[in-house]
């Protein structure tokens, strides 16, 4: 049985009052006509009497329902401003009337509807409007007033903010909660990373007024980013003293043959030079040349096998996800360049036959390389990573907005030590074609569309 609240029940009885009186309003009225003129005069003192109480009862009534709210919005105030944790109140309004505008008109896949109109993402963003702050919040960043925060949120939000498509995205999957990292901008220019989290609306009405809790993370980053340096100089150092141990290792397996090569061919030199020359000795001598060349070659062959690829085994993958993972894993890097990726794949895109950490690593060199490259590039530094199914392949496209590869290096640019960086080895390339053969897939590089670069590569579709 369900709770009934004081409030409704007091609504109950007065339309049950109301439904009762005028039930019996003829009956009423044909008795009243019925009485003498005294008798009258009484009952409409009494009548008068009742509807006087009943119109005390009655403001009463509401002034007590007002106290009701004043006692409400009190407490929601109390909770908003005296709580630990930084809350924000936000009017999502313009997002939600885009959103459901968007599905009426059968777009589903609003990553992809948005990756090809990131100036429409930009312009809706700024129609988000933050309303109210607590007190928390301006305790914790320093704000001098809540104006500071009050008004668009993408004056908060710098460009390289990747987390405003994902809250479109989850409005349009009809998500009730939403939780991500974010970072922002203080009035002093200063960058910060939280963790955000709101339950989300499920109507229109909802968007209005959006509460958005927010912690400051970023001290717990800057400490998992020196764990993680920390821990990649371990692996660096434990990397370069296990290539010590194996290059000393290799170097004794090949000196070894090479040594007897040397001292055998010394020695024909020798026995054939003698008067007369000794042949069947220096035949001897070159044959145990010809004995150790083998070795030192199956040596060779030994450590080939040992690193070559052709033994690994691939899975079904997800390539949108992977797509996804790389973004995140190098998002710090792509925030230092200013730049922003716009990621774009049918809903219905089948899986690629792959490896995800080598596929992640060449998903990784591309976006690195089209922010690197854009660096120096005035206005917009978008990166776009489209996903389709092309002939009987997966094709992946990473677009930017840079200056391009000139047509003579294209070919070149695949190659190993050949970079145009200052200080670049120019192996990023050249691992990513050798991984990409390993997979039977391809990859170039030509003009985007709109200029910059554009590096196409393909992937076998899983099947079955």
């Amino acid at each position: 049985m369900t709770a009934t609240t004081p409030r409704k029940r007091s609504i109950v009885a007065r339309d049950l009052a109301s439904s009762v009186l005028l039930a019996f309003a003829p009956a009423i009225l044909a008795a009243f006509s019925a009485l003498q003129p005294a008798e009258r005069y009484n009952v409409a003192l009494l009548s008068g009497t009742a509807a006087l109480l009943s119109g005390l009862l009655v403001v009463r009534f509401v002034m007590r329902l007002r106290q009701e709210a004043q006692h409400c919005r009190w407490q929601y105030g109390e909770i908003f401003e005296r709580a630990g944790i930084s809350m924000w109140r936000e009017d999502w309004t313009a997002v939600g009337e885009a959103v459901m505008a968007l599905r009426h008109a059968g777009v589903s896949d609003l990553e992809s509807y948005f990756a090809k109109r990131p100036d429409e993402l930009r312009a809706l963003k700024a129609r988000v409007m933050i309303r109210d702050v607590n007190a928390f919040t301006l305790e914790e960043t320093g704000a001098p007033g809540k104006e500071a925060y009050i008004g668009p949120l993408d004056r908060l939000l710098p460009e390289t903010d990747q987390t405003f498509v994902q809250w479109l995205v989850a409005f349009g999957r009809g998500d009730r909660f939403f939780r991500s990292e974010a970072h922002l901008t203080t009035r002093e220019g200063v960058e910060i990373d939280t963790l955000f989290t709101a339950m989300l609306p499920r109507d229109l009405a909802g968007f209005s007024n959006i509460i958005v809790t927010s912690v400051d993370i970023t001290a717990y980053k800057r400490a998992q980013a020196r764990l993680a340096a920390a821990q990649a100089d371990a692996a660096r150092t434990s990397r370069i003293s296990a290539a010590n141990a194996f290059s000393a290792s290799v170097a004794h397996e090949v000196n070894s043959p090479l040594a007897a090569i040397l001292a055998n061919a010394q020695a024909a030199q020798r026995l054939l030079r003698l008067g007369p020359p000794d042949i069947a000795e220096a035949a001897a001598a070159l044959q145990d040349v010809v004995s150790q060349a083998s070795r030192a070659r199956d040596v060779v062959a030994r450590i080939t096998s040992h690193f070559s690829k052709s033994s690994e085994t691939f899975a079904p993958v997800d390539i949108v996800q992977v797509a996804r993972n790389a973004n995140l894993l190098v998002e710090t890097d792509l925030r230092s360049h200013g730049a922003v990726v716009h990621l774009s794949a049918p809903d219905d895109l089948p899986f690629a036959m792959a490896d995800p950490v080598q596929i992640q690593q060449v998903f990784v060199n591309l976006m690195l390389n089209a922010a690197q490259a854009m660096e120096d590039r005035t206005g917009r530094r978008d990166i776009t990573v489209t996903l389709r199914v092309e002939h009987s392949s997966l094709a992946i496209d990473v677009t930017d907005t840079g200056p391009g590869v000139v047509t003579e290096r294209r070919a070149r640019i695949f190659e190993p030590f050949h970079s145009t960086k200052p200080g670049g080895m120019g192996m990023g390339l050249a691992i990513c074609r050798n991984c990409l053969d390993a997979h039977g897939g391809d990859i170039w590089v030509d003009e985007a569309p709109g200029g910059g670069a554009a590096f196409h590569f393909t992937l076998p579709i899983a099947h079955g």
